[in-house]
Order: structure tokens, then C-alpha cells, then sequence
């Protein structure tokens, strides 16, 4: 898989991705992730990427001309499976949507910054837009790198156990049950016997049990999708 990710901040996502599962996935040809800076398309000799909004109010606009050139370049070199804009009002992230982007092949994501990328980009490039959830930060860089982790996790080679991702919460509609490691009895403060005895039909109907009631009581509107 290849993920390129256009942004004004790079140094923002080169941290990001330099670590833990992700770093190991870019070492072992797992994912080719690819960060853009988007100044190198900016107009001028200033490499301007952003202007005043039109009709006036409070806070800068991302321009077209560099978006759009940016978008363009890379669309020259390959075909994307989505062109994805992290913005507050897209579609709310769900876990079904990153195992679709899993199976993909090219993705696409535009981090927007100030008060967001010109409504012509949206228009005439993005497929999909994506929300991390309904709150608003200082630019999609974050989100880019969430959405990112939690697709390239997913892809097989990524982590070591691969069973690990299909067992997280979510996948089966459910949250994930209680997990203990040694030692099994800490101060007083012991682990479940059934995890202990080694049966495993008894540990899988107890995890499963304990994923109904966690489900039940911290995300009841999850569980009513499971009915």
C-alpha cells in the first residue's frame, strides 16, 4: 500500500511516523507512506498557501492553486482508490471504513489548516472526508496520523501477530474484554481462575461474556447495533 499525505506542516508527521508499528511497517515495505510538503507548490516567491476569505470574517483559507497543484503532481504518478480530507464535518471514523482503506491500494489524504482548504478542492478532487471526531484542532495532521495508524496496522505484516488487530475492540461490533499479565496475584489483586485454567472454550466464553457487559455499560448504542 502507498499513502501520501499532503500538508503544510510536515515536521508535524515526520515524529508521528517514525515510531513503534508504523516505522516498522515503512522499514519492512509493508506501507510506503510518503509525507508532501505542500510550500513546495505554494504561488510566489513566498510559496503563499493560504489567503484571506472572500466576503470577509476572521482567520486565513487554504488557496486552490497550490492544493490543487500538489493533488495534481501526484495524480501524474498514480491512480488513487480515495482522495481523503480530514475536516470536522466528514463522515465520523469507524472501524469498518479503515479496514476498507486497508484493501487499497493508493490513498490520498489532505491535511487542511486555518479555517480549512477552499470549498472548489472539496469540489473537484476529494472522495471521501473523514472526522476524528466533533471537535476542532489547529489542522488535519493529527488526524491524518490517526487515520493513517489505524489502516496500516491492519495491513498483514504490519504487526507481529497478525490475529493481534482482529481481536481489538470494534471488529465484531463489540469492545475488547478485559486483558490481565503476571503476576497473577498482585497485592491481593488477582486475576480471573478461568484465565488461568488453560480452557480455552471456558477463556473465549468468558471473553466474550465480558465484552457484552463492557459493551452494555460504557457504549450502550453500540450494543443496540448488535441486536
Amino acid at each position: 500500500m502507498r499513502i501520501d499525505i499532503i500538508t503544510c506542516l510536515p515536521g508535524l508527521l515526520e515524529g508521528f511516523f517514525s515510531q513503534s508499528i508504523v516505522k516498522r511497517a515503512m522499514e519492512g515495505g509493508v506501507v510506503n507512506l510518503n509525507i508532501i510538503d505542500l510550500r513546495e507548490f505554494g504561488v510566489g516567491k513566498s510559496r503563499q498557501i493560504d489567503d484571506y476569505a472572500f466576503g470577509g470574517g476572521a482567520g486565513m483559507v487554504m488557496m486552490m492553486e497550490p492544493l490543487s497543484n500538489a493533488i495534481e503532481s501526484l495524480q501524474k504518478e498514480r491512480n488513487y482508490d480515495e482522495v481523503i480530507y480530514m475536516t470536522p464535518d466528514g463522515e465520523l471514523l469507524q472501524q469498518a471504513a479503515t479496514n476498507a482503506f486497508s484493501l487499497q491500494e493508493n490513498l490520498m489524504i489532505i491535511c487542511g489548516h486555518y479555517k480549512g482548504i477552499d470549498e472548489r478542492v472539496r469540489q473537484k478532487y476529494i472522495t471521501k472526508e473523514i472526522s476524528i471526531g466533533d471537535y476542532v484542532l489547529s489542522g488535519g495532521e493529527i488526524p491524518a496520523a490517526v487515520l493513517s495508524d489505524a489502516i496500516i496496522r491492519l495491513i498483514p505484516g504490519a504487526m507481529n501477530d497478525e490475529t493481534s488487530a482482529l481481536t481489538d475492540s470494534f471488529q465484531d461490533g463489540l469492545l475488547s474484554p478485559p486483558v490481565y499479565t503476571r503476576p497473577a496475584d498482585y497485592k491481593g489483586l488477582k486475576v480471573p481462575e478461568v484465565l488461568l485454567s488453560g480452557h480455552f472454550k471456558k477463556i473465549e466464553d468468558w471473553r466474550t461474556e465480558k465484552a457484552i457487559e463492557r459493551t452494555k455499560d460504557r457504549r450502550p448504542e453500540l450494543w443496540k447495533k448488535t441486536l
